[in-house]
């Protein structure tokens, strides 16, 4: 019996500018996708049907968990019979901005395709992945940096690594994304920075003057309403960060660092907050 496991990592938004509302209601954004090295395991066992156990039973495993829906979406697109016992070791927090889910839900794909012989190509992964969730795209075609608009799904890779240290907190409180899209201050007929353009010249040129553009939508009423949210930021910006910012919707919070010394340390004293991840400067998916 074949066994398959794998690591599913997070992710932070280098900005995230909501830029209108569709007329199905999705809003739609810019945004700069990085890699972290804070994942999850997934282990994956051939079974008669499709079933998942989570080590964190705060977690859902049934229908509703992305990582099945994911599982069932393919089987049903390949129109087979297969099964699969997935196990989940989660490490990645939920309801952070992270996109834990989305990563799982990737592998998920990215794993069965192979596992049950299907070979669906890249074109028909990505639909799938759309329909899962906004973010799993990027987690199922990148591994570094990659600029997406739409919704999410449309991804363009920008060939790069930050080169800077990412010390992420995740403050133990969750900010649900329904929540966040209904509260936050539009600012749709503003004009739109290049995201592109100043990615490539903060990675390329270390010109950390762009930084300041990377604005993230939802943070005033994130940091307004969830005070912790705002300390934890303060506090990376206060242990040294050039740069400090809220992930996705939140309530995660990162910060750059161009010394290893300092990302270290800041990461020892932020543990305060809550639990803390440092990513190493130049990381990609594998």
């Amino acid at each position: 019996m074949r066994h398959v496991s794998v690591k599913a990592c997070a992710k932070i938004n280098l900005g995230l500018l909501i830029t209108g509302r569709r007329a199905d209601g999705y809003h739609t954004l810019e945004t700069v996708f990085a890699p972290i090295d804070w994942y999850d395991t997934l282990e994956f066992t051939p079974a008669e049907g499709i079933s998942m156990s989570c080590s964190n039973l705060d977690l859902p495993s049934d229908d509703s968990n992305l990582c099945v829906r994911a599982a069932k979406a393919l089987r049903e697109y390949a129109g087979i019979d297969a099964g699969v016992e997935i196990s989940l070791v989660k490490r990645v927090p939920f309801g952070a901005g992270l996109g834990g889910g989305s990563s799982d839900a990737a592998a998920t794909l990215r794993v069965l395709n192979g596992l049950w012989n299907i070979g669906a190509p890249s074109e028909d992964l990505h639909r799938l992945a759309v329909k899962l969730g906004a973010d799993v795209p990027y987690f199922l075609e990148m591994k570094g940096l990659a600029y997406a608009a739409g919704i999410g799904e449309e991804l363009e890779d920008l060939a790069l690594s930050l080169p800077y240290h990412v010390v992420t907190v995740f403050p133990e409180v969750q900010v649900p994304t329904v929540w966040a899209y209904k509260n936050f201050r539009p600012q749709f007929e503003r004009p739109v920075p290049d995201l592109k353009i100043l990615t490539s010249r903060l990675c390329n040129d270390h010109d950390t003057s762009v930084l300041a553009v990377f604005e993230n939508d939802f943070a005033s009423v994130v940091f307004d309403h969830y005070p912790v949210v705002r300390e934890a930021r303060e506090g990376l910006t206060g242990s040294g960060a050039l740069f400090a910012s809220l992930s996705g919707s939140g309530s995660a919070v990162y910060g750059l660092f161009a010394d290893a010394v300092l990302a270290q340390s800041a990461a020892e004293q932020l543990k305060t907050f809550g639990r803390v991840n440092l990513t190493p400067a130049g990381f990609r998916m594998e």
